[in-house]
């Protein structure tokens, strides 16, 4: 007798057995014990999850005839009648599973369509269940549209796909939609205990964990896994073997990496990356475990009295968590993530990993190293000829010394600034008039954005030489552009201007001229008028076609302006089209006036450092 697989033998025959899916489980039971069903179900999900095992079940119910023959629809299916036994086998008449992965054209949608006509031979209901239908062509899913809508009360559709975003929005709104979860590690690795107790096969809970961890939401592949471990194991799943079958971490490398990593060892990371190398050992699965170990890290970090579910793993990971900060966590957690996309753009995955792993060490500060030995501190140290040893200024008499704040940065920089320098008693120190610097005196700054002058303090004996930078202000950089704007406007307003600009806009409004037309009226200026002639002028040559000036002088005729019009070329500084464009800009200005001097958004700059994000003001 051949062997049935483990996820064919353990299907679920009913929906007592279903596992991870309750949500649709209650709503088909519900709708099955009330007898309000639909005509057309689509169940989606991805793969492995249970979508053709629910349609099997939803046949069965719907056909069930009991054990002594007399049964209804019900939510629990007998499982011994002859329907019942027929849809498990695959042998029922009136239950047809079309491929549409196999069978995507509109001749195979409609031959089975033709079948519509009939009614059951020995079921209650006839059930087309067609798999991955988003498979299906466009010929084909308007061919089942009319049937799908409105099918004969004794035949029922039911559709599956794991791609639903591909499915047409007209099918989609004549179904019922239920969409099937992943499920969650804990629930595979209950079902797996279940199943592997009926087939008498010894297990433990780790290589269990680890088949449910791999299956990723999948109990279809957690199956099919579990069929490969036992015949890689020789009949029993040891951890050690599942993980060497699955090419999985061993997490004490995982712990090591971390542990080292927070007290920012780099030999023992490159160690045990070359440790990886050696074994042979997977650098994705590598990534995946620590991605899994640091996100527990980082639920431990945000809520201790966090349950650990059973994790064997819980005190390293909450040993961990004390010694690594919240911050470098959610770091490494990052750059876990973004490295595994990298490792297949490496010539060597190992080398990938290490850079992966050392890119943290790259922005921690090594605990411990002076300023001169860490190219990384920050460096804050004066030049030669700026420092004087020991001497700095006293508090009290920097309390009498003026303090230049920029409106744009407010109190909160005057306050951030930094401590004064306190002077040894005896010595005095002078500065010089800020109106009359000597040449010898003046040192300039370089900003990036310019040279900035700054005060020099005479040098005299016993006294301390200091450098006063002033204060940089920051300017509204966009309020100035606007007001430069119309500033240097070259609108310079005529006798007929506003009178053509009336007149255009009104033309506009009430759709009396268009395009190269509309442009022409825009973009032209008023020169003379006359009570039969008017005198237009623009800059552009081709809008001063016949055909654009005929059909401007018939809309003015329209309009209760019967003149004839004469265009010319040349230098327009009032037109429509610019008046528009000043008080655009002129609105604009106003608005970003308004948001700048709301005092709300004043204190959010002021004390936060907030900044308006410059275009993203619009004028109403």
């Amino acid at each position: 007798m051949s062997y049935l697989v483990l996820a064919r033998k353990h299907r679920p025959r009913n929906f007592s057995e279903m596992v991870g899916q309750e949500h649709v489980v209650r709503a088909l039971c519900n709708a099955l014990q009330s007898q309000r069903l639909h005509h057309a179900y689509l169940f989606t999900g991805t793969r492995g999850v249970g979508k053709t095992t629910v349609s099997r079940i939803l046949a069965k119910s719907l056909n069930c005839q009991g054990p002594d023959g007399q049964g209804d629809i019900t939510a629990t299916p007998c499982g011994v009648c002859q329907a019942c036994r027929d849809i498990d086998s695959g042998r029922f008449v009136d239950y047809t599973e079309l491929d549409a992965a196999s069978n995507r054209g509109v001749e195979e949608v409609q031959s089975l369509l033709e079948q519509a006509v009939y009614k059951p031979v020995q079921g209650r209901f006839k059930v087309f269940m067609i798999d991955e239908v988003h498979m299906l062509t466009n010929t084909a899913f308007n061919a089942m549209l009319k049937t799908l809508e409105e099918p004969p009360e004794y035949l029922k559709f039911v559709l599956a796909t794991t791609d639903p975003q591909k499915v047409p929005v007209t099918v989609l709104s004549r179904c019922l939609q239920f969409n099937l979860r992943p499920m969650a590690p804990e629930t595979i690795l209950e079902h797996l205990q279940r199943v592997l107790d009926a087939e008498q096969v010894a297990c433990d809970t780790p290589s269990l964990r680890l088949l449910a961890r791999a299956a990723r939401g999948s109990m279809r592949d957690a199956l099919s896994l579990t069929d490969q471990a036992i015949a890689f194991g020789a009949g029993a799943l040891q951890e050690a073997t599942v993980r060497q079958m699955l090419g999985s971490v061993d997490r004490s490398y995982v712990f090591r990496l971390i542990e080292a990593l927070a007290r920012g060892d780099g030999k023992t990371v490159v160690e045990t990356s070359e440790a990886l190398r050696l074994n042979g050992l997977s650098a994705a699965s590598t990534l995946d475990e620590m991605s899994s170990v640091l996100q527990r890290m980082a639920v431990v970090q945000a809520v201790p009295d966090a349950p650990q579910d059973g994790d064997p793993d819980a005190a390293d990971t909450a040993r961990l968590a004390q010694r690594m900060p919240a911050d470098e966590t959610q770091l490494l957690y990052s750059m876990c993530l973004h490295g595994r996309a990298e490792l297949g753009l490496a010539p060597d995955e190992y080398a990938a990993l290490t850079m992966v792993l050392l890119r943290l060490l790259a922005f921690k500060p090594i605990a411990g190293a002076p300023a001169d030995n860490n190219p990384r501190a920050e460096k804050k140290t004066l030049n030669d000829a700026d420092r004087v040893a020991g001497a700095t200024v006293s508090a009290a008499e920097t309390q009498h010394m003026p303090v230049a704040a920029s409106p744009t940065l407010g109190a909160a920089a005057a306050q951030s600034a930094p401590p004064a320098a306190v002077l040894p008693p005896g010595q005095v120190l002078h500065v010089l008039d800020q109106e009359t610097p000597p040449a010898s005196s003046e040192t300039h700054a370089d900003s990036g954005a310019g040279t900035i002058p700054t005060r020099a303090v005479a040098a005299q004996p016993g006294a301390v030489q200091v450098l006063a930078m002033p204060v940089l202000v920051q300017a509204d950089s966009r309020a100035e552009a606007l007001a430069g704007q119309l500033a240097d406007s070259r609108l310079s307003p005529t006798e007929d201007g506003a009178f053509w600009h009336t007149t255009v806009q009104q033309l506009i409004r009430d759709e009396a001229i268009a395009a190269l037309v509309r442009e022409l009226a825009l973009q032209s200026q008023l020169v003379a008028r006359d009570t039969d002639q008017w005198l237009l002028r623009v800059e552009r040559e081709s809008l001063n076609q016949a055909g654009n000036r005929d059909r401007l002088g018939a809309a003015l005729s329209a309009a209760g302006y019967s003149v004839r019009l004469a265009v010319e070329v040349g230098r327009v500084t009032d037109s429509p089209a610019r008046r528009n464009a000043q008080a655009a800009a002129q609105r604009q200005l106003e608005a970003e006036r308004t948001i700048f001097e709301a005092p709300f958004v004043q204190s959010i700059m002021r004390d936060f450092g907030a900044t308006v994000v410059p275009g993203t003001i619009k004028a109403l």
